[in-house]
């Protein structure tokens, strides 16, 4: 797998704009289309936000954000934190079609992830979490 591009910064909300406009760069880049790359935009923003809200509560630490393409020319976008171990795709997805009064708090921001991307890896490797985004060449998904 060919690295692309890579960025490390604090897990900090004040680095967030550095990282999308990272991710951003690098999907447009690779040819996608602008709905497309919004919808790139708003799976990593998912992701960061759950890391800088969860993975250092006592601690702070760094984000890498690592873009490849893979042998079939996918696009991947690996996130890597040392924070708390945390797999999102444990997370339950919400039910959608209920009534916002009974939908119980929490998972959407997964739900979204999942729903903008092909397809969604989670690894935790020695101190590391390493969370993976695969977004193929086509169409947006909505």
């Amino acid at each position: 797998m060919k690295i692309y591009a890579r960025i490390k910064l604090p897990a900090s909300l004040e680095y967030l704009h550095k990282f999308i406009d990272f991710v951003t760069t690098c999907s447009r880049e690779q040819g996608f289309e602008k709905k497309r790359v919004h919808e790139i935009e708003l799976a990593t923003e998912e992701a960061l936000i759950n890391i800088f809200n969860y993975a250092y509560k006592e601690n702070n630490g760094d984000v890498e954000i690592i873009c490849k393409l893979d042998e079939n020319k996918r696009f991947i976008i690996e996130i890597v934190d040392t924070g708390i171990p945390f797999n999102v795709l444990s997370v339950a997805s919400p039910d959608i079609t209920a009534d916002i009064s009974e939908r119980q708090l929490g998972g959407l921001g997964v739900f979204l992830i999942k729903k903008f991307t092909d397809a969604v890896q989670y690894r935790h490797e020695g101190n590391k979490n390493i969370l993976t985004l695969i977004i193929k060449r086509g169409q947006a998904t909505f």
